[in-house]
């Protein structure tokens, strides 16, 4: 069998991509409060020679928001804006997913009307939250019952209808980075002892639920998910990293999911994406500190069916262009990944042989 490069044409799924790299989910937190306009339809377009394009954490329902300017899914006005989105991409002919999305306990009580953010278990997290008067402690949140589980996993599926109306190609489950799927997941924010948490099975009911949920809504084959195998971010930690992703792989792997997507890291000795790939047999999505060699190298070597790229895209547009002819990186200014105007976000040209070095901003 030829070795596959990561510039062929992919199949993750119903999805057909032209190339195996992906533009990876980004917060940039420039929404007009919860919905899309014109500035995203410009970033977004600019973008359209990834092979599938993710869009940032956009939540379910009001109590899953956690940031400022973080876009939604759960009314008219936000699938209207997002609609604006994926007509721009399709005319230019790319092809996007929205990333389905609630905080949990990454949130605070100033965006839900003094009531406490929502969570697996009454786990205080670590760290401030980012509110729209500045960073406050986060606080400790309510654990959700059962009857309010059940309506959370209401609004991923009806997340997912309303993106599908929007005329998104496909949607994300953002099941990383300690927001509330993960939350569920790992030991150390789930303390329950009912049929939501306690062994590795129960713990994992959450995610298993919510794609089955979102997979009856939108499709099968056109639902991802992502999973942050042992990663600590937002203070996250398991007793047994390597037997609850595991777990969780190999669940996914009853559905008809059109892939998982994997933020890299070490676990137990091991990559998060061979760990995944031990027990998912689907297409495969790997992001996290790739550039050009190392992408073409996992592809090659058959780790992954496809690389994330996010910081990348930031300033690289046109990174499809760049890696494939092996163009210069142009660098990024962190000060304006986050809020704040089209500066640094849909100002950045594509390349220009000809054009002399632009330095960091």
């Amino acid at each position: 069998m030829a070795t596959a490069s990561l510039f062929d044409p992919v199949r993750l799924g119903e999805l057909a991509l032209p190339n195996r790299i992906v533009m990876a989910p980004m917060t940039r937190n420039r929404a007009s409060g919860t919905i899309p306009g014109e500035r995203n339809v410009r970033y977004y377009a600019q973008r359209v020679t990834a092979g599938l394009i993710v869009t940032e954490a956009t939540q379910v329902t009001p109590r899953g928001v956690g940031y400022p300017d973080t876009p939604g899914i759960h009314n008219d006005a936000q699938v209207h804006g997002w609609q604006l989105v994926t007509e721009a991409v399709h005319r230019a002919g790319g092809r996007i997913a929205l990333q389905l999305w609630h905080c949990g306990r990454i949130s605070h009580s100033s965006y839900h009307g003094g009531l406490p953010p929502v969570s697996a278990s009454a786990v205080r997290p670590a760290g401030r939250a980012a509110t729209t008067s500045g960073p406050q402690p986060l606080e400790t949140p309510h654990a959700l019952t059962g009857d309010e589980i059940r309506e959370v996993i209401a609004a991923y599926a009806d997340g997912a209808r309303r993106a599908k109306l929007a005329g998104f190609d496909a949607v994300e489950i953002h099941g990383a980075n300690g927001y509330l799927i993960d939350q569920f997941l790992q030991s150390g924010t789930n303390h329950r002892t009912d049929e939501w948490g306690g062994s590795i099975e129960r713990r994992a009911r959450f995610l298993f639920e919510v794609t089955r949920a979102v997979i009856d809504a939108f499709g099968p084959q056109r639902v991802g998910v992502r999973l942050s195998p042992g990663g600590s971010y937002n203070d996250m930690h398991d007793e047994d990293p390597v037997a609850t992703f595991g777990h969780a792989a190999a669940i996914l792997g009853e559905l008809p999911c059109a892939y998982v997507h994997v933020v890299e890291a070490q676990v137990a000795g091991q990559s998060a994406t061979d760990l995944v790939r031990s027990r998912y047999r689907g297409p495969l999505i790997s992001a996290g500190g790739y550039d050009r060699a190392t992408a073409i190298a996992a592809i090659e070597a058959g780790r992954a069916d496809a690389i994330g790229f996010a910081r990348h895209y930031i300033s690289n547009p046109d990174l499809v262009e760049r890696l494939h002819n092996d163009w210069p990186l142009a660098p990024s200014d962190r000060k304006t990944y986050y809020g704040g105007s089209d500066a640094g976000y849909s100002d950045y040209p594509a390349y220009d042989p000809g054009a002399a070095p632009v330095s960091a901003r």
